[in-house]
């Protein structure tokens, strides 16, 4: 898959087959749309490209709301596009400026100018343009003027997997991961980089790689226990992650920490990604660090027998 940043230095693209949004989470409602995408390309001896906007226009028209929670960063955006078979992922930068162009000028300049479209696939409620004036009917106007076909998505065939991510937002939530996954086609996962803590899980006989997510607006899934797998160095292990504030030893402020099984390797600075599985329990105050540990020796063995089974 090759990247473009930005629109203005693109040429020869084979019989351009687009589809355009934030495919957010690229979820199975997405990849119903890239498989119709690819389907189509194969049909016309094509090629396909998928616009995307970054940052997310949330970001840009609405600084102030804090409240947004992504389900993918662009890396993981772009990663699973590439591993969904896109030929060109184009990655528009959202700014102002593009947020008022008209609804004419984006299909004139960026689908037919530059990207040469031939055919454009979209969602039943993609929206595009200024004030978000663009949608089917536009490109159905502007088709013959442009040279492109036009194909819709139907409601109901979204519609009928009942995929949103709005949904699997709220799933994550309150730690429904297994819900998130059916949705998504595919384990939820976090990526972030191994720093030190306060090594108590050490002492606790569970050492744990503690997470930091740059990214503030990457959801995390609710407090709590979860079977996990581990992708580290190109290898893949089962693990157990903690997310909360750890209120049995006074924590106060939240943390992700993985006890990764049969691992012991100084991972410190390493990029590591966790794939979530399943909620073993919600994280919870013990009387005493022995009653934790207990706890924990319970909880490894529950998370153990759920991943058994996959």
């Amino acid at each position: 898959m090759k990247i473009h940043l930005g629109t203005e230095a693109i040429e020869n693209i084979k019989n351009a087959v687009v589809t355009s949004g934030t495919f957010d989470g690229v979820h199975m409602g997405h990849q119903k749309i890239i498989d119709r995408l690819k389907e189509e390309a194969r049909r016309i001896d094509g090629e396909t490209v998928l616009i995307t906007y970054w940052p997310h226009p949330r970001l840009v028209l609405k600084p102030w709301d804090s409240s947004l929670q992504l389900l993918s960063t662009f890396p993981e955006k772009a990663n699973l596009l590439e591993e969904y078979g896109i030929d060109h992922l184009v990655k528009v930068p959202f700014t102002k400026e593009f947020a008022s162009m008209q609804a004419e000028d984006y299909i004139r300049v960026i689908l037919s100018e530059r990207i040469q479209t031939k055919k454009i696939i979209i969602g039943y409620d993609h929206r595009f343009g200024k004030d978000r004036s663009g949608g089917l009917e536009e490109l159905h106007q502007f088709s013959d003027k442009y040279c492109y076909e036009v194909e819709e998505i139907p409601r109901q065939d979204i519609e009928e997997i009942g995929i949103s991510s709005t949904k699997i937002r709220r799933a994550l939530e309150v730690g429904d991961v297994q819900q998130a996954n059916t949705f998504l086609g595919r384990n939820y996962a976090i990526t972030g980089r191994v720093v030190h803590g306060e090594k108590i899980g050490r002492s606790l006989g569970f050492p744990t790689a503690n997470i930091s997510i740059k990214e503030n607006y990457k959801l995390i899934p609710a407090d709590g226990i979860y079977a996990v797998r581990v992708c580290l160095k190109y290898n893949k292990f089962d693990g157990m992650l903690n997310i909360g504030n750890r209120p049995t030893i006074g924590g106060d402020h939240k943390t992700i920490e993985v006890n990764i099984f049969d691992f012991n390797e100084d991972i410190y600075e390493s990029e590591i990604s966790i794939e979530f599985v399943d909620l073993i329990r919600k994280e919870i105050k013990f009387s005493s660090l022995d009653a934790l540990k207990e706890q924990l020796k319970i909880d490894k063995q529950s998370v153990t027998e759920r991943l058994s089974k996959l």
